[in-house]
């Protein structure tokens, strides 16, 4: 059985056009085309397609990735796979513990009781990313941001997941390619970058610059890009400086 890349978008909420990307870097080729160019994927494509989102979650980039996939020695790709595997259960226990604050509350609330304010946010680990952020960048900022994404299903943190994991994918590629920051097809991708910002706050030149800056500035941010690609940091900081220059006021 096969499913043409529609299909495969559809199920594994991949776009397609990631999904093109990913052949065109030799990361994950269609089984065959059709005439026209249509692909379509069986069953062998789709399970690579899964080690592919599996090593992503893991924070591997792309060539990393492309290392584990084509190892001849099982060994090296088990032992990496290991040790990601210790992460995942540190993520499992933590999401345990947020079952059980969950079904606590539940519990609570379904027999009128009141929760112990000390246990309603057992589990969580975000308040120090928050409290960072009003910090950086003001309580009305955070807020308006919290508002937004508050109704927000798994489904639509995924889509906006995807989209930002296929722009550094594109911009890894063209950065390989040598293509300045400042070309057409490395603006086309920082507008898409621009637009998924603006869904939380729309920042000026100024802003806009300086957050391209603490991409490289920040270890965090830093360490994100530089797994993609070793200089993709500094690239996206220049194309993004770039649109501001060009695009912002």
């Amino acid at each position: 059985m096969s499913w043409s890349i529609n299909d495969v978008a559809r199920m594994s909420g991949v776009t397609s056009r990631t999904l093109r990307h990913y052949d065109a870097i030799g990361l994950l080729s269609p089984a065959w085309t059709a005439h026209g160019g249509r692909r379509f994927y069986e069953e062998e494509q789709l399970l690579r397609l899964q080690r592919i989102l599996l090593l992503r979650e893991l924070g591997l980039g792309l060539d990393a990735i492309g290392e584990v996939l084509a190892a001849q020695d099982s060994h090296s790709a088990v032992d990496v796979l290991r040790q990601h595997s210790e992460w995942l259960r540190a993520e499992q226990q933590r999401f345990g513990r947020l079952v059980t604050t969950v079904e606590n509350t539940i519990a609570t609330l379904e027999k009128g009781g009141t929760m112990n304010p000390n246990e309603i946010y057992q589990g969580f680990d975000h308040q120090q990313y928050e409290a960072e952020a009003r910090e950086r960048w003001g309580n009305e900022a955070v807020d308006r941001g919290n508002a937004i994404v508050a109704d927000w299903t798994p489904a639509q943190w995924a889509e906006y997941k995807a989209e930002f994991n296929a722009q550094n994918d594109e911009l890894a590629t063209l950065m390989d390619d040598g293509v300045p920051a400042a070309d057409a097809r490395v603006q086309a991708v920082i507008e898409r970058h621009f637009q998924g910002i603006t869904v939380f706050w729309t920042p000026d030149r100024v802003s806009y610059t300086g957050l391209g800056q603490m991409y490289v500035d920040d270890e965090r941010f830093a360490r994100n890009y530089e797994s993609v690609r070793p200089g993709l940091a500094a690239y996206l900081r220049d194309a993004m400086a770039v649109y501001a220059q060009v695009r912002l006021s």
